[in-house]
């Protein structure tokens, strides 16, 4: 009896500690990579934020096996209080198009340097801020109306004309060369929490509807953007005003361009050259969007569950093995 109640009692604390990795390691996921990019973004406006507490979380190309990139529309979130939200983006590696999943956090991290409009033009966020627990929206750069939102303020964006763009990944050819602030750099341990509930139902429904196929709309959806997540009625749906760019059908099936899955870290610096730190003269590298310097931190890295190396012995041994601008272009859409 003794020995069973020991073995319950084990059983149990094996199911807290699962449960609290779960939640803590929440951001860890399975790498999806592609051998072709995705399309532009599209160009779209953003419907009005529904009410207070509601944070925005841009359309982007997600990758499902049977009909290739699909769009997940923009669409506004109920946001954790005092959380905001980093979204996810493609990245280029050795001949691969690796996604890196969006997150929650404390501050803006790097999102690739791409311009999803709506306060997020590529480095931090100028959409919003919170302020003693409530979220006060910036109406510069965000569809709010005062009659139902009351938590409003007017900061300029700067808006560089001359890099305008809609690329839609970080890095290859073609791509984004954005790479992360000094800032994002030095913050990579800072605590990180997955999408929600309603931003993975969303994603999941954007993908089961055909029209929402890269393939099937050519780069511009007809459901760009929705009030609220999975919300795909007539009277939420707003659609693309264009395509980002000229649209090129792949060579290949989605099945011959799907790469591999591989475990990973969804916030690591996988699909990015080396670092390369910003010229602090540059106005790019400022706070032209509205978002402080300090502001925005990296990506959470992937836990070392490594356990230190023993001392060296006396003898001569083997050597270790090695271990392992920009200011806010212009809105995709303006409401």
């Amino acid at each position: 009896m003794k020995m069973n109640r020991s073995v319950v009692r084990w059983l149990l604390l094996a199911v807290v500690v699962t449960s609290l990795s779960a939640a803590s390691f929440g951001q860890i996921a399975v790498g999806i990579s592609v051998r072709i990019g995705p399309p532009a973004l599209p160009v779209y406006a953003q419907p009005m934020v529904p009410g207070p507490g509601y944070m925005w979380t841009p359309g982007y190309w997600a990758w499902n096996d049977d009909g290739g990139y699909y769009w997940v529309p923009g669409t506004w979130v109920m946001a954790p209080v005092g959380m905001y939200w980093t979204p996810g983006y493609w990245g280029w590696s050795g001949g691969l198009y690796m996604w890196n999943a969006g997150y929650w956090g404390p501050h803006i991290g790097f999102y690739g340097g791409i311009n999803y409009g709506f306060g997020y033009g590529g480095v931090g966020f100028a959409g919003g801020e919170w302020r003693d627990g409530g979220l006060y929206y910036n109406r510069s750069v965000t569809n709010v109306s005062v009659t139902n939102v009351t938590n409003v303020y007017n900061k300029t964006v700067i808006v560089n004309n001359t890099t305008v763009n809609n690329v839609s990944y970080n890095g290859g050819t073609g791509g984004v060369t954005a790479r992360p602030t000094p800032q994002e750099q030095a913050a990579t341990n800072e605590p990180h929490t997955a999408p929600l509930a309603a931003q993975t139902q969303h994603e999941t429904l954007a993908g089961q509807n055909r029209q929402n196929w890269a393939s099937v709309n050519q780069g511009r959806p007809a459901i760009a953007a929705t009030a609220r997540p999975g919300d795909f009625s007539s009277h939420s749906v707003i659609p693309a005003r264009a395509a980002g760019g000229e649209y090129h059908a792949p060579a290949m099936s989605a099945a011959e361009a799907r790469g591999p899955s591989t475990p990973m870290n969804s916030h690591s610096n996988q699909g990015f050259r080396p670092f390369t730190p910003p010229n602090s003269n540059n106005p790019q590298n400022k706070t032209a969007t509205g978002t402080p310097a300090s502001t925005p931190v990296h990506n959470a890295p992937q836990a070392n569950t490594s356990k230190p190396a023993p001392p060296a012995p006396k003898k001569s041994s083997p050597p270790p093995p090695p271990q392992h601008k920009q200011s806010e272009p212009k809105e995709h859409g303006k409401f």
